[in-house]
């Protein structure tokens, strides 16, 4: 057996993110459905938020980790990107590379790649890169970060984005818990006055939350999904196993 597939995986599912709280946003909920399943969850933030409106790079650290142990990950960690200056550079890609070496995830989670913040939408791209270079045998990373490892699948969290999900995840059974690994993040989403007008007022953040969440449920006849879509064309066998009623 090569090498590369005999390292254990320290993660099966890493969610790889801008800042910290985009995954609480985008896919929380989707972490915590897989961790249900007996799947490690993981992750990883480029950015510390030392550049944001509200609140420090400490302060959004210490939220992360409030949040991560309400979402169940097993693995939770933050490179040292510039807050809002995401770049697609080799010297990222190499960091990134690193982590999915060690962690060796199956799935990855990406942004998806449109969007409003260049940060995310550049996250979309060097994720994807990073996921191509962490499996070249010859990448110039020291072997302490480990073997070669490219993961199976990547998914983009299209939450945001104005297109059709190619699926979603049921997360009704957990819609409560990806609200409280929000609301963990009292810097951002804390009633306040600096950044009135960019972020959503704490007393909208549960409507909002649930009605996009309801939205996406409603396309594939459950209450409260997260939407995510994947380049790939999906291969069927059974079709008697199809999910989705379609009249």
């Amino acid at each position: 057996m090569p090498a590369e597939r005999s390292m254990p995986s320290t993660v099966d599912v890493l969610a790889i993110a801008a800042h910290r709280d985009d995954v609480e946003q985008t896919c929380g909920g989707t972490l915590l459905v897989q961790h249900a399943l007996g799947w490690r969850t993981g992750i990883l933030d480029l950015t510390r938020g030392e550049s944001g409106t509200r609140g420090t790079a400490a302060e959004r650290a210490a939220e992360a980790e409030a949040a991560a142990r309400i979402l169940q990950v097993s693995h939770r960690e933050a490179l040292d990107l510039p807050d809002g200056n995401v770049q697609n550079t080799l010297e990222n890609r190499l960091k990134i590379a690193a982590v999915l070496r060690r962690l060796r995830p199956r799935v990855v989670i990406l942004p998806y790649w449109q969007g409003r913040h260049p940060d995310h939408y550049t996250t979309a791209t060097l994720g994807y890169e990073a996921c191509f270079a962490a499996g070249l045998s010859r990448l110039d990373l020291p072997a302490e970060h480990g073997t070669p490892h490219r993961p199976y699948k990547i998914l983009y969290a299209s939450l945001y984005a104005d297109v059709r999900p190619t699926f979603v995840v049921d997360i009704t059974e957990h819609i409560e818990t990806r609200l409280q690994s929000l609301l963990a993040y009292r810097s951002q989403y804390g009633e306040q006055h600096a950044g009135a007008g960019l972020f959503v007022p704490e007393s909208d953040i549960r409507e909002r939350m649930f009605a996009t969440a309801r939205h996406y449920g409603l396309l594939a006849g459950v209450r409260y999904a997260e939407p995510f879509v994947q380049k790939e064309v999906g291969s069927v066998q059974d079709l008697m196993l199809l999910p989705v009623q379609s009249i």
